[in-house]
């Protein structure tokens, strides 16, 4: 235990590199003009994927193995474009929705332990720089998360966030997010000590459509080793991929991977089938 929290600590001064490294544009997020984007945009359909939506299995790395310590975790997540025309300051219109289950398939009755909802309303803009290339997408956003349970064991927050999505160096992607919180001290009163004020991803795509990687970071209200590190290689052996289709092996480390037991920290390694989002393709300069 003492290992994994030295652990964290260390991805946290990785955490403030990163921000400084990838905090300024590079050429590389120029991928699109506007007028690109905007025939891009009109061909996408009203509905569509959010965040990647999995079914992945595994164990932990910091507890003994048996049928309680393994489960299963999987995710549902769906976007749906309320308005492609022109709102105020040229932003649009979109709600999305995403569900994310830890359930105990090893065990006898196949118990769900956690199950987190999680809606939002966002309003989305378009970035550009002087010669009319694309530099960003910025996202404000409402944003609801619970675990639908009463009494003792509900967990909830609100919070609107504010995120910028921007691709970076080559084939790189950076989505920088920050939120503020609220309504959330009655069940998890403690809970921005393990989830902070907001997040990092980081995805590199090494092969267009067979191999990428992402990092998601987090780092938790305090000077201990609180907060979180996800790391996922998403590996395609199929050909023809024309659904985003990939075998995923995700490695989580740090506390609240869900709501209920948030305090908990975990070391989990699963594996398993993913259908990836491809939201921000437009800074893949490979499929310009």
């Amino acid at each position: 235990m003492i290992q994994q929290f030295q652990n964290v600590k260390r991805l946290q001064i990785l955490l403030l590199l990163v921000m400084v490294l990838f905090g300024v544009h590079s050429v590389y997020s120029q991928a699109y003009t506007k007028e690109n984007l905007r025939d891009s945009i009109a061909n996408l359909p009203y509905f569509s994927i959010h965040k990647d939506n999995y079914f992945i299995t595994g164990v932990p790395t910091n507890k003994t193995i048996n049928k309680v310590t393994a489960n299963a975790k999987y995710q549902i997540s769906f976007k749906q474009i309320l308005t492609r025309s022109r709102l105020p300051l040229d932003t649009y219109l979109f709600l999305t929705y995403t569900q994310k289950s830890f359930w105990n398939i090893y065990e006898e009755s196949f118990p769900f332990k956690d199950i987190n909802f999680n809606p939002s309303l966002a309003l989305g803009k378009f970035f550009y720089g002087k010669d009319n290339r694309l530099r960003g997408v910025g996202v404000l956003s409402f944003e609801h998360e619970s675990n639908g349970r009463d009494s003792i064991a509900s967990r909830s927050w609100n919070r609107i966030n504010v995120e910028y999505t921007t691709g970076i160096f080559k084939n790189t992607v950076a989505s920088f997010k920050a939120w503020l919180p609220f309504s959330y001290k009655e069940g998890n009163p403690d809970l921005l000590e393990y989830v902070g004020l907001g997040q990092i991803n980081l995805s590199h795509t090494y092969k267009p459509d067979k191999l990428i990687f992402g990092l998601r970071l987090r780092k938790g209200l305090n000077l201990e080793g609180k907060g979180s590190v996800r790391a996922r290689i998403y590996f395609n052996p199929f050909d023809n991929n024309i659904s985003n289709q990939y075998l995923m092996l995700e490695w989580f480390v740090g506390q609240a991977e869900g709501l209920l037991n948030y305090q908990q920290s975990q070391s989990m390694i699963r594996v398993g089938y993913v259908i990836r989002t491809n939201e921000f393709r437009w800074f893949n300069r490979d499929k310009r």
